[in-house]
């Protein structure tokens, strides 16, 4: 009996310090804690007229809390550690993104956090670009030319013979000009051009925008376009295939935007059409803004068409640029008999980032 209750007076002085220990912390842990967390933002350059910045990326944050002593704010992988909460950040990511962010105030080990959300607008910058300013034949630092049928028509039955001659490519006046001529040539009906930056130049997401007029006439089919850079190794589709712009002189002024890959491809592509006016009279620009989520398609920065992007499609490697005019074929269909020349016309091919 002796033994028993020495134990229990044992344990009990053993236990009174842990108790009072654990009070004494929770005391001191709500002491410490810091409260009423406050985030003010200021995104630089906001107007009415320009609600997400003036394209600077740049947001400007006021932190406070009670009883605070540092900051920390986690944007995207970022960490960013204040004891001020005075913190500028640039977002460099393109175009109009919204980010959730991280907020948290510290004393020691105790904190609280919060979220702020912001939508941030930062202007593209230009990475590579062709402006058609040197007269003569495109530049070939940028550019190569495809010749002949192709296999099977370029695998559409198409019916023209593409050339590196000046009469069907070359650059005047600040513009790329591919003319579609009705002629007899190594034994095509038509002659025409197809240029490509293949080996030269390739890009993995951004924006792109191609200021074109496009030529006339039934059976003409121009194309700004683009392939995976793998397509010698992996093949089409399964390289993928982005249509910026397709048009077909049957079916006037309806612009396409389509992307082809396995399982979606040929008649069975994704696609979507715009009819705009003046196709064939007036420049306008065909643009995609691309990215690892989605691909959206734009005419004179009307969208028209947005694709949902993944990790196993295709469309998150670099593509190659590809211009060119066909006649008729699967897509150009018909060409009209009294048809004679025209020619695609290309201001400019700019990529930003």
């Amino acid at each position: 009996m002796k033994k028993v209750k020495l134990i229990l007076v044992i344990v009990f002085c053993v236990l009174i310090p842990l108790i009072s220990c654990s009070s004494d912390s929770g005391d001191n842990s709500s002491n410490n804690k810091p409260s009423n967390l406050v985030v003010n933002t200021e995104i630089v350059g906001l107007t009415a007229s320009l609600p997400n910045g003036d394209g600077s990326g740049v947001v400007n944050f006021i932190i406070s809390a009670d009883n605070a002593t540092s900051y920390k704010l986690l944007i995207g992988t970022e960490t960013i550690t204040s004891t001020s909460g005075i913190v500028s950040h640039t977002f460099n990511q393109s175009g109009t993104n919204t980010y959730t962010i991280y907020v948290s105030a510290y004393n020691g080990n105790e904190f609280i956090s919060t979220t702020v959300n912001l939508t941030v607008y930062v202007t593209p910058s230009l990475v590579w670009s062709d402006e058609f300013n040197v007269n003569g034949s495109p530049d070939n630092t940028k550019w190569s030319y495809e010749t002949g049928t192709g296999s099977g028509g370029w695998g559409n039955n198409e019916l023209q013979y593409y050339t590196n001659r000046p009469e069907n490519v070359k650059v005047e006046n600040g513009l790329l000009k591919i003319t579609a001529i009705k002629e007899n040539y190594s034994g095509s009906a038509y002659t025409s051009g197809r240029i490509v930056t293949k080996d030269k130049y390739s890009v993995k997401y951004g924006r792109i925008d191609i200021r074109a007029k496009l030529p006339i006439g039934g059976g003409t089919w121009p194309a700004l376009w683009m392939l995976g850079n793998n397509i010698s190794s992996a093949g089409w589709p399964a390289c993928g295939e982005i249509d910026i712009m397709e048009h077909v002189g049957n079916d006037l002024n309806r612009i396409h935007g389509t992307l082809h890959y396995p399982g979606h491809s040929g008649g069975n592509a994704d696609s979507s059409s715009i009819l705009i006016s003046n196709v064939s009279s007036e420049f306008h620009v065909y643009s995609i803004d691309w990215n690892a989520s989605f691909i959206k398609f734009y005419v004179d920065n009307q969208l028209f068409y947005t694709f949902n992007n993944g990790g196993n499609l295709p469309f998150n490697q670099p593509f190659f640029f590809i211009l060119n005019c066909a006649m008729g074929g699967n897509f150009g269909g018909s060409v009209d008999p009294n048809f004679v020349s025209s020619t695609l016309e290309v201001d400019y091919v700019r990529v930003y980032n």
